[in-house]
């Protein structure tokens, strides 16, 4: 692996388990005045991951709005009409670790009209948080949001119910939004041990870090405590290997210039050394010779993992190739059905062309058709010939060439694209094979 201008190999191998911290991602939604940033930054505050000058901006600005309490909200709203609206409008990536685990939160706007946010920061998540007004219960963006994260098949799902100060803690009206959510989840993918109902207040603290005296009839965990206990590994689909090549390493080093590489990160699950491979699209076969992470060797790499491979045949492999375990080969095809989340404001109609950005390629596309509209509320569809903004429908697509793909629900990763507007360069919309 290359360090400075100098290529090291170490020898030792062992199965591919670095010695790092899990990194865990989450994505935030809820409706306007629900609480988001103020639940991330009481997190922030409470993990004492807060700047000196960032807690004293913080306290200086809820004084000046006439606040006797600290507005946790200024910790993450960072754009000027954030601050002045008192909304969340941009994704902001916050950052914070603990003794067990690194966190990134993508806090995401409430309004129906930056649904396309939420996908945007969603997509890359892990887990998410959906908080619910205590006094409010489930309201549409409720299930609006529910159904992206159903979409994007995130794995574990908080529902923070949050307010819970301004309803005297009442186990009563907690258990009653529960029950609500509950019907959405019975209509989604998702099984129960996947979803999480806590009670909190963001602006108290309650249940959000630690526990809390004001809801003993709640015997779980806070929101970071149960954050902590889940596994990053098993966040990541397992199924078959997919290994799409993001560079070519050819050190420049006269001891190493035989030396070839393939570098990216696996998904689906593992590879080790010795595994007969096929290379796509040329369908080339070889075999796995060497695995490398950084500067050292293993025998074995995990789905998940950042990866150098070495094939035992002088093949050639390009960046935007992908290489998969022989007999476990995704489709090829020049035809593709998706569901489809609009994120621009000309509508997507039939004979439409768009670039179509799958994992490293990008190929020419067309849309031969729109079939339907999704209902955010698990109601079903209805028929339409185009989808408008922030609207998820399901669509036909033709390629000027073939790409090899999974669906989406077997590999997330190798079974999603973009679709790019060839005249502006804006990313139109994303998609999710079926």
């Amino acid at each position: 692996m290359l360090r400075g201008n100098r290529f090291t190999l170490i020898t030792s191998t062992f199965n591919l388990q670095p010695n790092i911290m899990e990194v865990l991602k989450i994505a935030t939604a809820g409706s306007v005045d629900d609480g988001k940033s103020t639940l991330i930054g009481r997190i922030l505050y409470d993990t004492k991951s807060l700047t000196t000058d960032k807690l004293e901006a913080i306290e200086t600005r809820s004084k000046a709005n006439g606040f006797d309490y600290l507005d946790f909200s200024l910790a993450t709203d960072g754009l000027v009409a954030e601050r002045e609206q008192g909304i969340t409008i941009d994704v902001a990536h916050i950052y914070f670790s603990t003794a067990k685990k690194s966190y990134i939160i993508a806090d995401t706007p409430g309004h129906i009209e930056y649904t396309r946010n939420m996908v945007t920061g969603a997509s890359t998540s892990q887990a998410s948080i959906i908080l619910v007004d205590a006094r409010n219960g489930v309201i549409e963006q409720t299930y609006r949001h529910f159904f992206i994260n159903n979409l994007l098949r995130i794995k574990d799902i908080v529902v923070a119910v949050n307010k819970m100060d301004l309803v005297d803690f009442s186990e009563e009206k907690f258990n009653a939004i529960k029950a609500e959510f509950e019907k959405m989840v019975a209509n989604s993918n998702y099984k129960e041990q996947n979803i999480t109902f806590v009670p909190i207040s963001a602006l108290k603290g309650d249940n959000v870090v630690g526990g809390s005296a004001n809801t003993p009839w709640y015997k779980g965990n806070s929101i970071l405590e149960h954050l902590e206990k889940l596994d990053a590994q098993a966040v990541y689909e397992q199924g078959q290997a997919r290994f799409p090549v993001q560079t070519v390493v050819r050190p420049k080093s006269d001891e190493f210039h035989d030396f070839r590489g393939y570098a990216g990160k696996l998904y689906g699950n593992d590879l080790a050394v010795g595994d007969e491979v096929t290379v796509l699209p040329s369908l080339t076969k070889s075999k796995i010779k060497e695995i490398y992470f950084f500067n050292e060797k293993f025998d074995k790499a995990s789905r998940g993992s950042s990866i150098n491979v070495t094939l035992e045949d002088n093949i050639n492999v390009s960046r935007g190739d992908m290489i998969v375990k022989t007999g476990e080969e995704p489709s090829v095809q020049k035809q593709l059905t998706a569901k489809v989340c609009w994120m621009d404001s000309k509508n997507l109609v039939g004979g439409t062309k768009y670039l179509l950005q799958h994992g490293v390629n990008r190929v020419q596309a067309i849309i031969t058709g729109v079939d339907n509209v999704l209902a955010p509320d698990f109601s079903g569809s209805e028929d339409s010939d185009d989808l408008s903004l922030n609207q998820i429908g399901e669509v036909n697509i033709k390629l000027a060439k073939p790409v090899f793909y999974d669906k989406y629900a077997e590999n997330k990763t190798n079974g999603s694209f973009i679709l790019i507007d060839p005249q502006t360069n804006h990313t139109a919309g994303v998609g999710f094979i079926q």
